[in-house]
């Protein structure tokens, strides 16, 4: 029997190419094992910025309501196991290696890629959970991404923006185009911005998709510390302020209740769970702040911005929270992303910088991102080694008053976090595991 390490080296090589969308082959897979999706409320959210964390405050309110939740996102930081998640908790190693074994015996002659068996496994084990909703975030585009192997009774578009043109085309309609092939017939469409291409709505009306928009089918208003959110149903006045630090936080807020009020009815979710949720809502490297434990230790911050305008996003969270001291920075991208576009938003926000290599297929090094953006630098620049040399070599420089800013990938936040972990400056057990047995049982 293989260790899950042993499985997920296994599943990295098995398909001819790392990305290859479509759901022929998932699809396949599936009704050999005869599966079929249970009959519980599915929230499926698709987007360039914002899916984690509209993901975040789904899960998080319909817990708050005493619902047992399935959440699918990708991809992970530390642990694979943050992709699956029933209650909140990690699913099993042993979970997740039966189940492989078990897609692995119906496959046949069918090949999947990395993705896929990441995806198929969540479906499978969370229809064994016999849960109450599933929060299902997409992990590429939409209309060919894995997760749309499942139809959605809510479908949420977060935002559109330029990313991963290669696979989804290089123009902002295109890219809408196939986010919005999520939306269902006769199903709520909810928008997380106003800021999307006329496409969007010329798809869903063109299905039958019931369109629910920012300032239109929903809104929401804010007036010091609290906010109100009025949609068709709900009228929540004194909501409190997201957990998730930032202003776009507000937006997401508003857009993961707007999609919850859909299913409301199935469900039974009251205001006081939406408050609840919205306070206890959790996403690491997400503008996560990392306050000091001791004197003269600088703050860190970590955010997986990987395109322009999530680095944009960060520039307003940054200048929101000045910093009494210096602001460094610990970047690393990949290779296919906009590095120039991701710097440029950030030149005026950082004091000292410090370029890290990337790992894997899409992986960047240290001296060619550096050198690739040295036009946009308005502060020194460092080559490191690696990420945590990065880290260590910004905690050196830093004073009391500054703060480190790690930032640019899933591939930069994660190392940083065990890095930080590793020298005391962050206490983060991981979850515990899921062992509740299911319903009906």
């Amino acid at each position: 029997m293989w260790s899950l390490d042993q499985w997920l080296a296994y599943q990295t090589q098995a398909h001819p190419q790392a990305i290859d969308l479509g759901l022929e082959r998932l699809s396949l897979v599936l009704e050999r094992l005869q599966w079929r999706v249970p009959q519980v409320p599915i929230v499926t959210i698709a987007g360039t910025n914002g899916k984690g964390s509209v993901a975040a405050y789904c899960t998080a309110i319909l817990t708050a309501a005493g619902h047992r939740v399935g959440t699918f996102t990708s991809p992970h930081l530390l642990d694979y196991r943050e992709r699956i998640q029933i209650n909140n908790r990690y699913v099993s190693s042993q979970e997740l290696v039966s189940v492989f074994e078990k897609i692995e015996a119906a496959r046949g002659e069918v090949s999947l890629t990395f993705f896929e068996y990441n995806t198929m496994a969540a479906l499978l084990l969370f229809e064994a959970a016999k849960l109450d909703a599933w929060v299902l975030e997409v992990g590429m585009g939409g209309r060919l991404d894995a997760v749309n192997v499942v139809d959605p009774d809510v479908a949420v578009v977060t935002s559109i923006g330029l990313d991963h043109q290669e696979f989804l085309g290089t123009s902002l309609e295109a890219i809408a185009r196939e986010k919005a092939g999520i939306f269902r017939r006769a199903r709520p469409a909810v928008l997380g911005s106003t800021s999307v291409p006329q496409i969007i709505e010329t798809i869903a009306d063109s299905i039958g998709a019931r369109l629910k928009r920012p300032g239109i089918e929903y809104r929401s208003t804010r007036q010091d510390a609290v906010w109100h959110y009025h949609g068709p149903r709900w009228d929540l006045p004194q909501l409190p302020p997201p957990a998730l630090w930032g202003e776009t936080q507000y937006d997401n807020a508003a857009t993961a209740i707007a999609a919850v009020e859909e299913i409301d009815t199935r469900l039974g979710v009251s205001a006081a769970a939406v408050a609840r949720g919205l306070r206890s809502a959790r996403l690491v490297g997400r503008f996560q702040v990392i306050a000091p434990s001791a004197a003269r230790r600088p703050t860190w911050i970590l955010d997986v911005a990987h395109n322009p305008d999530a680095a944009r996003v960060l520039a307003r969270n940054l200048r929101a929270l000045p910093a009494a001291g210096r602001t460094l920075g610990v970047c690393g991208i990949l290779a296919d992303k906009d590095s120039v576009g991701i710097v440029e938003q950030l030149r005026d926000c950082i004091d000292v910088w410090w370029f890290a290599p990337t790992d894997g297929a899409r992986g960047f090094s240290g001296a060619a991102l550096a050198q690739g953006v040295a036009a946009q630098l308005k502060g020194p620049g460092n080559v490191a080694a690696g990420i945590p040399e990065a880290c260590r070599a910004a905690c050196a420089a830093a004073g009391p008053t500054d703060r480190i800013v790690i930032f640019g990938s899933f591939h930069t936040v994660g190392p940083a976090l065990e890095w930080l972990e590793a020298n005391r400056f962050l206490q983060s057990p991981p979850l515990p595991e899921y062992t509740a047995a299911p319903c009906g049982t």
